[in-house]
């Protein structure tokens, strides 16, 4: 009973690894994307009909699947350990709820987040947002600075331009979102000039606040993200090719090393057959 059930588990997992299986599924995202879209558009009553036979056969597809990766794992447990697979699931489950009633909205919001299963689908797109939510605690301290640099800029720019334009720097709130306005270059020129008009210098302080945030910050943001991604793609790599971490080495080198010290006494026992 046993091996028949491996055997089911095995038949499965080899039909969940597949790249036709994968390409199917990848298919059937971008069609439910698809029809979300056309779902938006006034369309005939009879196209609505197709498009709704669609959607449904789209959400039974998304139970086979999700069906056929929990079956072809064996510890069923570990299938939840991977938030991907929760997600999948949690999404897979919102879409049974039905399109009618009191849950319409519920259900259509649902539906429109199949389209982040694509995500889920692609190793590739995976590694990105792996990269990008690891990269957060280390974002997170670079924001906490630029918000010190923004509450700063916005006090002086409170105290010094409150009487030249009350609109943009009427209070300190303001005046950090007219400070947003000048890191985005959204036309900081103009607000620039008019504060030039009565402190000539005061462009200091605007070309200082650019150099700091979208110079210095940014470039840090940029970079705490690519190193992140740099050290996914290793693991990546390093997982796609078979190597784990042993004794502070992969294990490809151990087998290497071993090989060699094989390579050396065959070498030397051929040596002394030879004498």
């Amino acid at each position: 009973m046993s091996s028949s059930i491996q055997k089911w588990q095995h038949t499965l997992h080899k039909l969940d690894s597949s790249k036709l299986f994968q390409g199917v599924v990848i298919a059937v995202i971008l069609l439910s994307a698809l029809l979300i879209g056309a779902k938006t558009h006034d369309l005939p009553e009879d196209a609505m009909s197709i498009l709704m036979l669609l959607d449904f056969s789209v959400t039974i597809f998304f139970v086979v699947e999700i069906t056929v990766r929990f079956l072809a794992c064996p510890q069923k447990r570990r299938f939840f350990t991977s938030g991907w697979n929760v997600f999948d699931t949690i999404i897979v489950i919102g879409s049974l709820i039905p399109a009618g009633g009191s849950g319409v909205l519920l259900a259509r919001l649902i539906r429109v987040f199949r389209v982040l299963r694509l995500v889920s689908a692609i190793p590739e797109l995976r590694l990105l947002i792996n990269a990008l939510i690891k990269a957060m605690p280390r974002m997170g301290y670079i924001a906490l600075l630029m918000f010190v640099i923004f509450y700063l800029y916005g006090a002086v720019g409170s105290i010094l331009f409150h009487s030249i334009n009350d609109v943009l720097w009427g209070d300190i709130s303001i005046s950090m979102l007219t400070l947003f306005r000048v890191a985005t270059f959204e036309d900081w020129t103009d607000v620039m000039y008019e504060t030039m008009a009565v402190y000539p210098i005061s462009w200091i302080y605007y070309l200082s606040f650019i150099f700091l945030t979208a110079f210095i910050f940014l470039n840090m943001m940029v970079g705490t993200i690519l190193e992140v991604m740099s050290e996914e793609h290793e693991k990546f790599r390093a997982e796609a090719h078979g190597e784990t971490e042993e004794g502070g080495e992969p294990a490809s080198r151990a087998q290497i090393d071993q090989l060699s010290a094989e390579i050396a006494e065959l070498k030397a026992m051929l040596r002394q057959q030879n004498c």
